[in-house]
Order: C-alpha cells, then structure tokens, then sequence
C-alpha cells in the first residue's frame, strides 16, 4: 500500500472528504442558505450533477456483485420492505396526525422515507465491518427500482390530496438514475473492473464535489421558504430527527434475526441513510418548496446519526465479543 503522501492529489482529498463528510455537508446546505441570492439559476444543473454522481456510483459494482447480492434475497427483500413500505407508512402516519392530511411536510416525511438508498451508507458499511459488496449491489438495485417504487408510493398514500406528474417523475428517475446506473454498471463489466480503479484519481474527488454542489444549490432553492417558516421549523427539527432515528433503530431490529455481523451492520445502515440529494431534487421539481424541507433537514441530520450509529455499534460488538471469550 502507498503512503498517503505517495498517492494521488485526488485519492488524498476524496480520502479527506470523506472523513469529513458528516461536517462538509452541513456546511454546504449553510453556505447554501447564505448564498441563496447568487444562485436563483443553478438548479438547472442538479440533475446532471445527480446522473454524474449516480454513474460513479454504479462504477464500482460489477453484474458479478449483483448476482452475488441476488443470492442473498432475504437481507435484500427485508431492506427494501423497511425502506419502501414500513419507513413510509410511519411517515405518513405520524406526519398527517401531526401536521394534517396533504400538508407539505407529510409529503416530505414521505418522500424522506421512500427514496433510494443513500451511496454514503457504502462508506459506513464498510467502517463498521458490513458487507459492502451486499449494500453496494443493494444501492444499485434499488437505484434501478426508484423511478417505478417512488411514484408509486406517493400516489398510493396521498392519491387526490396531492396533484402530481406521476409519468413526469418516472421519467426524470428513469434519467438521471436508471441509465447512467445501468451505463455504469456495463463500463465496469466492459473494463472487466479496471474503469473504477482507474478513473479514482478524478472521479472519486469530482464525484464527491458534486455532491457538496447538489446540496449546496438545493439549499438555495429552498432557502426564502425555510426563512419564511421560522416558527414552524422549532416543530419540524425534533419530528425529523426522531424520524431518522427510528429509520436507523428500524433497520437493527430488522436485521436481528439474521445474526450476523456483517449482514446486520448492512441493513441498519441502509435503512438508515437515503438518497437527501435525489429527495431534494423531486420536491423541488414536483412539490411545493415546503415539501423539500423536512429532506434537507435529514442532511444535517442523517451523517452525525451515522456517527453516533457506528460508536454505538462498535461498543455493542466489542462487548458481545468479551462475552464470548469470557464463556469460552
């Protein structure tokens, strides 16, 4: 292995931006804030700043890892059914008897609950010992599924009381993470895994900029409407926060009965963590501005919850392993 001095500029920042990523990107959606008179125009670059990130992602899961996942159908069945049903039937719940049927912020509860799993839980997976093949084969899947999954669920639960472009959605998903998805995915298999190993130098570092910039524009977008509810907000942080907080204690105990490590670590993360930058971008699109900030809550939420996850985590396997050895 090199030393970090010895690799490349952009192996080092990416290396950097990770380790730092629970703080860069609070403070980007803050910038964001900020900034938001100089950047009325930018949203017109997030979808393809989204199909680039989506495409790097993809980059590193061959058709192998995916059928490798596909012969674990299980902790994959249950993720999907935590995300996609359980996550958003909570949402919609505690969100309509909160704030009432049709209100924005329902919408973004659900939304928050029912998009795609997030590419940074790969990072935590893998910190804490997961099985990062199983959770990247999982993103990819899932990714594949969003453009048909999401629309879906958004008209199943709020039918008439929302007015939406259901074709629309399914389209721009179909774009912007479907295709380059499966683009990725066929480059990697074309270069038979050597396009990803290749290519880090800049795309890991660009990738990650990328992301900071989705956050960064997004914020803007909704930044006058965020101001405007000053009020509301006091009771919206502490709902999202526990939402998110159930999210990740709703992928442990979905995981227990598999009793493994790696696999439990896995779902916990992948419940836990979404898509923020994909939700943002459809509430903003689709929905009223309103809609898109419980999702931008869950960013600064969502990372120092991976945080304290992987501390409590560590702490839980550290103990159950002295108890064996005590036995043995």
């Amino acid at each position: 292995m090199k030393p970090d001095k010895q690799k490349p500029f952009g192996i080092r920042f990416n290396d950097w931006f990770e380790a730092n990523m629970f703080l860069i990107i609070p403070v980007s959606m803050i910038l964001g804030f900020f900034f938001y008179r100089w950047l009325e125009g930018g949203t017109a670059l997030v979808p393809y700043l989204f199909a680039y990130l989506t495409f790097v992602m993809a980059l590193g899961c061959s058709p192998k890892q995916v059928r490798d996942a596909l012969r674990m159908p299980l902790p994959i069945l249950m993720t999907l059914a935590l995300v996609h049903v359980v996550a958003p039937l909570v949402a919609y719940a505690a969100g309509t008897m909160l704030f009432g049927a049709g209100s924005p912020y329902v919408v973004g509860l659900v939304l928050f609950a029912v998009i795609p799993l997030g590419v940074s839980s790969v990072i935590w997976v893998g910190l804490s010992g997961g099985n990062v093949p199983l959770v990247l084969s999982m993103i990819v899947i899932d990714s594949l599924i969003s453009p048909f999954v999401v629309p879906l669920a958004i008209g199943l639960l709020f039918g008439a009381d929302i007015h939406f472009d259901y074709w629309h959605i399914m389209r721009d998903l179909l774009v912007i993470v479907f295709v380059p998805t499966v683009i990725g995915v066929a480059v990697n298999a074309l270069t038979r895994g050597r396009a990803k190993a290749r290519s880090a130098p800049v795309t890991a570092p660009t990738s990650k900029l990328a992301f900071a910039a989705v956050i960064f524009i997004n914020a803007a977008a909704i930044a006058p409407h965020a101001f405007a509810m000053k009020g509301e907000l006091l009771k919206l942080v502490p709902v999202v926060l526990l939402f998110v907080a159930f999210c990740y204690a709703l992928g442990l105990f979905g995981a227990l009965p598999f009793r493994s490590k790696p696999v439990l670590v896995t779902i916990t993360y992948s419940s836990g963590m979404r898509n923020i930058s994909l939700g943002i971008v459809i509430a903003l699109q689709y929905f009223e501005p309103a809609a898109a900030v419980p999702v931008v809550m869950g960013i600064l939420i969502q990372q120092p919850m991976a945080t304290l996850q992987h501390r409590l985590q560590n702490l839980y396997w550290k103990k159950r392993e002295a108890g064996a050895t005590i036995t043995q």
